[in-house]
């Protein structure tokens, strides 16, 4: 690999970017892993080849690989959740900076944050209850949000942290226990300046990892079933001039918690069992169906398109001989198989086209022979990578003939 490379998910999250990065990390040539959106909500699920699992949620997925994380300003940092990642990893706080300019989650964002999503009733949007929309949005109307770098100061540091208590509402955590919890991670952690995403840029090839996914983006997803969060390429392309863009698909659709799901369909979950998602406190069921072709091309084109395609779950289809390629809904009694982006940041529209898939159904369903010749047909991107399992390492399968988009090879 010679060249960075962003993964991006193409769907509504958990299609396996985590085995993406995992299987990008293995050639031991990459400098780093930085994380470029989201925060402590993700669930990037590794099983190395000699079964040890491990969901990584701010560490980055090549962590079991010895690859160092960088947790660019982009992120919603947790300290305490990623205390606990951590420890089940091991401590490698080594292998992790942070950037100063990261905003800072805290557990009175969380407690806002569930309070508000409870209040919804079952109106609910899905959210994953660890603060992280209430973080950015608090970041919005406050130029003196909390962030990364006020660890270094003890003082500035619980001065913006009673702002946030002040105004969001007591959660039960004493100020001077958050305080002193917040400056034993600033003394544990390699807190560094924006100049160092540059530093691992120049050293060698790196990996940047985005957490959820396009249909899920918070311009350009289904609102307001959606997250806070840009989960196109977009902060990448702030952060790096130059980069080749990994779509992630699965053989088959999903989506955790509510929103619009055209081509759902329950009747697959008996063959196709989730060891690692389920039905979630905050985000609740999920939920599974057909390969919904007009929603990943949707994803495709706001993105800005892709060099390539990472296709996991190739091993389902034959475990579900119910599975189906949807190219096309149905709506209104017309076919309809393009979703037409709107104008940027117009959530009056994404609304419009929630209201409009709400009504949609799959217009035509059928099985292919080679799942992933198909799936690289109808999104118009060559296959990378292939994951036939639920493991790394030969699962994963480079193609073209050895020579992939993804290299100078």
């Amino acid at each position: 690999m010679n060249d960075h490379v962003a993964v991006v998910d193409l769907g509504y999250g958990d299609a396996g970017k985590g085995r993406v990065v995992d299987a990008l990390c293995e050639s031991g040539q990459v400098t780093a892993v930085l994380r470029f959106n989201g925060g402590a909500q993700a669930a990037h699920n590794v099983i190395t080849e000699d079964g040890r699992h491990h969901t990584f949620a701010q560490f980055g997925s090549g962590t079991l690989r010895g690859v160092p994380t960088h947790l660019t300003r982009f992120m919603v940092v947790d300290p305490l959740a990623l205390a606990a990642e951590a420890r089940a990893l091991g401590n490698p706080f080594s292998l992790l900076t942070v950037d100063g300019d990261a905003l800072l989650a805290t557990p009175w964002h969380r407690a806002a944050n569930q309070r508000r999503e409870l209040a919804r009733g079952d109106q609910r949007h899905g959210s994953c209850g660890m603060g992280v929309g209430e973080t950015m949005a608090y970041a919005l109307s406050h130029p003196d949000a909390p962030r990364i770098a006020d660890t270094l100061s003890p003082r500035r540091l619980r001065a913006r942290l009673s702002a946030v208590r002040d105004e969001l509402g007591d959660c039960g955590v004493l100020l001077q226990d958050a305080v002193d919890a917040y400056t034993a991670f600033a003394a544990t952690v390699r807190i560094v300046g924006s100049e160092h995403t540059d530093r691992l840029l120049a050293q060698g090839p790196c990996v940047f990892e985005g957490a959820q996914g396009v249909l899920l983006d918070e311009w350009r997803g289904w609102h307001p079933y959606t997250t806070w969060s840009t989960t196109t390429f977009d902060n990448v392309t702030a952060l790096c001039p130059s980069f080749r863009r990994l779509g992630v698909v699965r053989t088959y659709t999903t989506r955790h918690g509510a929103g619009p799901f055209v081509t759902e369909a329950p009747e697959l979950e008996p063959d196709l069992p989730e060891a690692h998602n389920g039905r979630d406190e905050w985000q609740g069921a999920f939920r599974i169906g057909h390969f919904d072709a007009v929603a990943h091309r949707y994803a495709i084109e706001v993105a800005g398109g892709v060099d390539a395609l990472a296709i996991t779950h190739l091993d389902a289809p034959e475990r579900c001989p119910g599975l189906r390629i949807c190219p096309s809904y149905r709506i209104d009694g017309r076919t309809w198989n393009r979703i037409v982006p709107g104008p940027v940041r117009d959530l009056a529209y994404q609304e419009q086209i929630s209201d409009k898939l709400r009504r949609a159904c799959p217009d035509a369903l059928y099985r292919p022979d080679d799942w992933a010749a198909e799936i690289a047909e109808i999104l118009g991107s060559p296959v990378f990578l292939e994951s036939h399992g639920p493991r790394s390492g030969d699962n994963f399968a480079a193609q073209l003939a050895g020579k992939t988009p993804l290299t100078n090879g």
